[in-house]
């Protein structure tokens, strides 16, 4: 499945954000998904770079997960101008988007220090790959795919320089 393979970028990023995090034991990023639902990571990620804007103890120590996210958001917002593009409950799962949480992870590296050392890209390299694809996440890329090329089937319908229309299956 070509589509669930780590691109560079991604690589790129989950090196920065484990070597922005390496300081917080309660933190260990190893994928864009089940990684961030308790809200520690995108914390960790924001104390690591502007510790001035939360303690971080009382944070990590007495919110719930929802609450976590929900601090991370609002402090990316007021502080970073990012906009609360994810909601905490969609995140607060076993399994969350993994392209939602790349697109906000990608804003955060956008206005944040982005050193990113050659350790960490190799550290990353090293980590376990999941052979095994979940269920779930073979159906959701079966549906994104299907999404896909029915929008691509649309588009090309729609399209004014389209005389004819050939369909081989």
């Amino acid at each position: 499945m070509a589509g669930l393979q780590q691109t560079n970028s991604e690589k790129i990023l989950l090196s920065w954000v484990r070597q922005s995090t390496r300081n917080y034991p309660q933190v260990n990023v190893v994928n864009f998904t089940s990684s961030w639902s308790d809200g520690l990571a995108f914390n960790a990620l924001l104390h690591s770079h502007r510790p001035d804007l939360f303690d971080w103890n009382a944070v990590a120590s007495q919110q719930s997960p929802v609450q976590r996210l929900d601090h991370a958001f609002n402090i990316a917002r007021q502080h970073l101008g990012i906009e609360k593009l994810l909601d905490a409950e969609d995140i607060a799962t076993a399994c969350p988007d993994k392209k939602s949480i790349l697109m906000y992870v990608t804003s955060l590296f956008q206005v944040l220090p982005q050193q990113v050392t050659m350790e960490a890209i190799r550290e990353v390299e090293m980590l376990p790959r999941h052979s095994r694809v979940t269920r779930e996440e073979h159906i959701q890329v079966h549906h994104q795919q299907r999404f896909s090329h029915e929008v691509s089937c649309f588009t090309f319908l729609l399209s004014p320089r389209c005389s004819k229309v050939v369909v081989s299956l």
